[in-house]
């Protein structure tokens, strides 16, 4: 089954473009993962271990890290969801770190101003810096998710 959803139609202001495609992203992202049954959705399928539910486990730790300030000690951890976690707990997660997110992204209105901090030892990126990584990190593993749930079920498009 294929199912696809264009690119978004912007505005033409920097950052409403680079929003918008984040968030086509993360929606894209969510998709991919969400209803797909806990035994398929924590297999992996290639010999890296990789699986949805890691994927859409260490996008929620990138999230949290670049736009709430969260520090993460250990990326590779990052990858693997908790036994406990269900498919649906992993998605919800992750779309209230979206949530989150946002909230902190719709208070910057200086694309090269620094993310807001509260460790101010710890240098922080541009708010444009921060969304591009999050475009690029986030499409990155979308086509990951794309794949994978191709090989569950044959599910494939954005």
């Amino acid at each position: 089954m294929r199912r696809d959803t264009p690119p978004p139609r912007t505005g033409i202001g920097e950052a409403e473009v680079l929003r918008a495609f984040l968030d086509y992203l993360r929606t894209s992202i969510a998709a991919k993962v969400d209803g797909v049954p806990d035994p398929q959705a924590r297999t992996a399928a290639v010999r890296s271990g990789t699986n949805l539910l890691g994927l859409l486990t260490h996008l929620t730790s990138v999230e949290r890290a670049v736009f709430l300030g969260d520090d993460v000690t250990d990326w590779p951890s990052t990858f693997q969801a908790a036994p406990a976690d269900s498919v649906a707990d992993v998605v919800a997660h992750y779309r209230e770190t979206v949530k989150r997110a946002n909230d902190v992204l719709d208070r910057c209105t200086d694309l090269g101003g620094p993310l807001p901090r509260h460790r101010p030892d710890r240098p922080a990126p541009s708010v444009r810096w921060a969304l591009a990584h999050m475009i690029e990190e986030t499409g990155r593993h979308a086509g990951h998710a794309d794949i994978l749930r191709e090989l569950i079920d044959g599910t494939t498009g954005r």
